[in-house]
C-alpha cells in the first residue's frame, strides 16, 4: 500500500494507491464537508469514510491500547493497508485533564516518542503520524470520566461548561491539523437523554447545536457528528434502540448549525453479542432488521436530509448460520448498498463481547472479520495481505498476562438482557489461569481493598476491587487474594487472576501497576458467570512489598 500526503495551498491532499494487478489511485482533497446525503471533499467528490475505533485514551490507562505489544506507527500502517481511511479516536475528559499515561512498555524499543508525554501529547503524536500514513481522525468524547459512559453530556464530576471548553480547547489545537475532520460530540447519550422535547436539561439536540457552535466558531471546517439517544424521542415509532441508535427525531427536530453542510449523523448498532434484543428473537428475524434501520437512521440518508455515519458496529461472529453472523452479514450488506459510513467497533481485541480486526497477539487481524469487512473496502482482499500481517510460528506470541479485555460498547437497562461485560470495566485485562505457581516472596505491606459489585444480574455479576496504599512508602510487587465458590471467572482487566485449588485466587496485577505510591490506587476486577448462591468474593486481601 502506498500514499502520501500533499499540501496545496489552501487545501490538502491525500492520495493513496494500492498494489494489485491493476494500480488504482483515489485521491481525497481537504477540507470535508456536507451535501445532502453525502460527504465531499474541497473539490466536490463525495468521499466514503471506512473507519475503525481505536479506543485507550478514554480509559484509566489514557493511552491507545496495544502499545504495550507494538509501535503505534506500525499499529497505523496496518489500519492503512487493510483499508481503513479513518481512526475514530475516543477519549475521556478526565484523561485529557490528567498529566500520566500507562499501558506503554517502552522496554519493547518502540513508542519512544510517547515516553514522559502527557495524554493530550500523546493524542498529538498519533494524530500527526496518522497525517503522515494518509488517514483521517475523528475525534469522539466517548466518556466524560475515565469510568463510565454517562447519560448526558454533563456528568461524572463534569458540567456541560466542561465539556464544552473541552471541545473548543481541541478545535484551537487541532483546527489546522489537516487529518482531523470533525468532533464526534459525545458518545451513546441514553437514559435520561432526549430528543425534540425542549428541555435543557436533558434535550441532546439542544445541546449538539450548543457544542456545534461553539466548535464551529474555532474549527469552522469540522463535520459536526450527532449520535442518537435510546428513547425519549416524541412519536418515536420503535419501542427500543440501542444506546445512541435512536435519530428518528432528526425529521422533525433536525440539529441546526450556524455553519451548513456540517451535520453527520451517527447510530450505533450491534448484535446477539452485545445483548439479547427482543428483534433476534423475532419471527421475522432478520428480514425485520432493514425495515428497523430504515425507520431507526437510514431515512435520514435516504431522504437527503444529511449523510449517516454508523459510529459503531461489531461482533465476534460473522458466519452466516449464528443470529450475530446473520445480523453482522446483513448489516455490511446495508452499508455497502446505501453507501453509508461507519467506524468499525474495534481494532482492538480487547472489546470483550465484540472482539475486534485484530487478534490477541496485537498484531495478526481475524481473517473471516476482515474479510467481511472488505467488502466495504477498495484494498483487494488475499493471501498477500493476510501473509504480510500474520507473524510466523517462531515469532507468534500467546496473550500476555497482560493482555487486555476492554469489556463491551453497552449495558442495556433491561435487567434480564443486561450484558455482564460493561464498557466501564477498564485496560490491560489478564487471564485466568488454572494452578500457577505461587509466589514465594515476603509480603511486609498491607494495602487497603474496596470490593463492590458493582453489576449483578440473574446469570452473572461484576466486582471491581479498588487497592489503595494508605501511605509509609511505596509498596511494590503487590497481591491481591480472595475466595469464590460458586461462579466463572470470564473477563478481568488490570491483572492475571489465578485460581489456586477449589475456592481460592492469587490476583497478580499488570508489569505497569505492580508498584503504588503513598495514596495511589489501582482499579482491577472481572466479571463472572453464577454457578451457585454462593458466588460473592470473601477474605479479600492485598498486601505487597516495602
Amino acid at each position: 500500500m502506498a500514499f502520501m500526503l500533499v499540501i496545496l495551498g489552501s487545501f490538502t491532499q491525500l492520495h493513496f494507491g494500492q498494489r494489485s494487478s491493476a494500480v488504482a489511485a483515489v485521491s481525497m482533497q481537504l477540507p470535508l464537508s456536507t451535501r445532502r446525503a453525502k460527504i465531499v471533499d474541497a473539490k466536490g467528490k463525495p468521499v466514503l469514510l471506512r473507519g475503525v475505533n481505536w479506543f485507550g485514551i478514554e480509559t484509566e490507562i489514557h493511552s491507545p491500547h496495544g502499545l504495550w505489544k507494538r509501535d503505534y506507527k506500525e499499529m497505523l500502517l496496518q489500519m492503512k493497508s487493510l483499508g481503513y481511511n479513518v481512526i475514530r479516536l475516543p477519549f475521556s475528559l478526565q484523561a485529557l485533564r490528567s498529566t500520566n499515561i500507562l499501558g506503554v512498555d517502552f522496554r519493547i524499543g518502540a513508542n519512544k516518542e510517547l515516553e514522559g508525554k502527557q495524554p493530550i501529547e500523546v493524542m498529538d503524536l498519533v494524530i500527526q503520524e496518522a497525517e503522515r500514513q494518509g488517514l483521517l481522525v475523528l475525534l469522539d468524547c466517548h466518556r466524560l470520566s475515565d469510568k463510565q459512559i454517562g447519560e448526558l453530556w454533563y456528568g461524572d464530576g463534569f458540567t456541560e461548561q466542561d465539556w464544552l471548553d473541552t471541545w473548543k480547547m481541541l478545535a484551537e489545537r487541532y483546527k489546522n491539523q489537516v487529518n482531523v475532520i470533525g468532533a464526534d460530540l459525545k458518545n451513546e447519550p441514553h437514559g435520561k437523554a432526549s430528543w425534540g422535547t425542549g428541555d435543557l436539561a436533558t434535550d441532546w439536540r439542544l445541546a449538539a447545536e450548543r457544542a456545534g457552535k461553539e466548535i464551529l466558531a474555532v474549527a469552522p471546517n469540522w463535520l459536526i457528528v450527532v449520535e442518537g439517544t435510546d428513547g425519549n424521542v416524541p412519536g418515536q415509532r420503535l419501542k427500543r434502540h440501542w444506546w445512541g441508535g435512536n435519530l428518528e427525531g432528526v425529521k422533525r427536530f433536525p440539529v441546526r448549525l450556524p455553519i451548513r453542510n456540517r451535520v453527520v449523523y451517527s447510530p450505533h448498532e450491534y448484535g446477539l453479542g452485545v445483548s439479547n434484543m427482543p428483534w433476534f428473537s423475532d419471527r421475522a428475524f432478520p428480514k425485520n432488521l432493514r425495515p428497523r434501520w430504515e425507520i431507526g437512521f437510514n431515512y435520514i440518508a435516504r431522504q437527503n436530509i444529511a449523510p449517516v455515519l454508523i459510529g459503531e458496529f461489531g461482533g465476534r461472529q460473522v458466519d452466516t448460520k449464528s443470529i450475530e453472523g446473520i445480523w453482522q452479514n446483513e448489516l455490511v450488506k446495508f452499508i455497502r448498498e446505501n453507501r453509508l459510513h461507519f467506524a468499525y467497533w474495534s481494532w482492538n481485541p480487547n472489546s470483550a463481547d465484540t472482539g475486534g480486526v485484530l487478534l490477541d497477539d496485537w498484531y495478526s487481524f481475524d481473517v473471516p472479520k476482515q474479510k467481511l469487512l472488505s467488502r466495504l473496502s477498495p484494498i483487494q482482499f488475499n493471501s498477500e495481505l493476510v501473509a504480510r500481517w500474520t507473524k510466523p510460528p517462531e515469532v507468534a506470541q500467546a496473550p500476555p498476562a497482560n493482555q487486555a479485555n476492554q469489556p463491551s460498547q453497552y449495558n442495556q437497562q433491561n435487567p434480564n438482557q443486561q450484558n455482564p461485560n460493561q464498557q466501564n470495566q477498564q485496560a490491560i485485562a489478564g487471564n485466568v489461569a488454572q494452578n500457577p505457581p505461587t509466589s514465594a516472596k515476603p509480603f511486609s505491606a498491607q494495602l487497603e481493598v474496596n470490593s463492590n459489585i458493582y453489576s449483578d444480574w440473574p446469570k452473572g455479576f461484576c466486582v471491581s476491587f479498588k487497592v489503595k496504599n494508605p501511605g509509609g512508602g511505596k509498596v511494590s510487587n503487590w497481591q491481591l487474594t480472595f475466595n469464590m465458590a460458586d461462579a466463572e471467572i470470564n473477563n478481568s482487566w488490570n491483572a492475571t487472576f489465578s485460581k489456586q485449588g477449589t475456592n481460592q485466587y492469587i490476583v497478580t496485577p499488570a508489569d505497569w501497576g505492580k508498584a503504588i505510591e503513598p495514596n495511589q490506587m489501582r482499579d482491577i476486577g472481572f466479571c463472572a458467570n453464577k454457578r451457585g448462591s454462593n458466588f460473592k468474593p470473601t477474605q479479600v486481601e492485598a498486601k505487597g512489598e516495602k
